[in-house]
């Protein structure tokens, strides 16, 4: 009986949400997932580019969107762009990372960018205030 409530605790963290994270380089998208799932109660999706995430979102609501800029075949902007013309995903918060944000297109578009390399600390104070939880614990 006690086993069978440890099955079901991940899905019953409070305010505990889906992440898509869309990041070609397999490094730092092992880091990502890791980071976020050890420091926050939020599940995570990755995925390696802009189709592999309009495929996946026809499946899953994710809570917020993590995007790489330099994807291959679509960048980041438009993807974010395809994503907002679908009526159930217009209003999801979205970080966009870069080691060259594109300044005009984050302004215009009110998303929030941070620029690689990603320091640990400001990526999950972002996901946690853009998902609306608390500050995790170390």
């Amino acid at each position: 009986m006690s086993h069978k409530r440890e099955e079901q605790l991940p899905e019953e963290r409070a305010g505990a949400k889906t992440i898509l994270i869309v990041e070609d380089d397999d490094g730092i998208g092992a880091f990502l997932v890791q980071a976020i799932s050890q420091e926050t109660p939020h599940r995570v999706l990755l995925v390696h580019d802009a189709f592999q995430a309009l495929k996946a979102v026809r499946s899953i609501r994710p809570g917020l969107l993590i995007l790489d800029y330099q994807l291959p075949g679509m960048n980041g902007i438009e993807l974010f762009d395809q994503l907002q013309m679908m009526e159930d995903l217009a209003a999801i918060p979205t970080i966009l990372v870069s080691a060259r944000l594109p300044e005009q297109e984050i302004r215009q578009r009110q998303i929030v960018g941070l620029s690689k390399p990603l320091e640990l600390d400001e990526l999950l104070e972002t996901i946690e205030r853009l998902l609306g939880g608390e500050t995790p614990s170390r």
